[in-house]
């Protein structure tokens, strides 16, 4: 479980195609404390660490995964994205609960540059997880913990402060690019309890 505060950046390094998926290491910009078997999220998705040396991490990344998050279509030498290791108990949580188990690909619509007061953007999710967006609502996109702004029908805006901008992925990316999306864990319960066992 992760909390969508991203603790930095990494890039894709190199990436080895096997059958039944991908071997993908990653270049880290820190010097991050990762274990063997830890569980990390890249761009929102739980990874597990399958070798660490020198700021270089590898992950095998499934048929599954690539299929249902943006990795499938859009990594390649040089891509950047977010990390965060899981939780600790007991640790503060500063964002919102991120399960790191991708609903479903977002696009970016449009972007709105403030300047020093940073973006507003457009992203368009998929429809069928329409139930789940509300204004001030809490969604993650590529694994950052965000508060959204406004919802027309399947498309929501965000506003994106200079910091998030600065230490994300997220100020990297234009629009029509792709993004990883996770809703809100408790609206997700929710929705899907009031559809078996709600009334009128």
């Amino acid at each position: 479980m992760f909390s969508g505060i991203v603790e930095g950046r990494c890039r894709v390094k190199k990436i080895d195609k096997h059958l039944r998926g991908w071997k993908v290491s990653f270049q880290f910009e820190d010097d991050v404390k990762l274990n063997v078997g830890q569980s990390v999220s890249i761009d929102g998705v739980c990874l597990t660490v399958e070798e660490y040396k020198d700021k270089v991490a590898k992950f095998f990344l499934s048929d599954e995964t690539l299929n249902r998050t943006k990795f499938g279509k859009v990594l390649h030498e040089g891509y950047v994205c977010n990390y965060e290791r899981g939780l600790k108990v007991g640790s503060r949580i500063d964002g919102h609960f991120v399960l790191g188990h991708v609903d479903g690909v977002g696009e970016i619509v449009e972007i709105e540059d403030y300047g020093e007061d940073g973006w507003e953007v457009w992203v368009r999710v998929p429809e069928r997880l329409e139930a789940y967006l509300s204004p001030k609502g809490s969604i993650a996109l590529d694994g950052v913990s965000l508060t959204i702004n406004e919802v027309q029908r399947n498309i929501i805006s965000i506003r994106l402060i200079p910091h998030t901008l600065r230490i994300t992925s997220l100020g990297l990316r234009k629009k029509g690019d792709l993004l990883n999306v996770e809703v809100d864990v408790i609206a997700r319960y929710i929705v899907s309890y009031l559809e078996k066992y709600g009334k009128g």
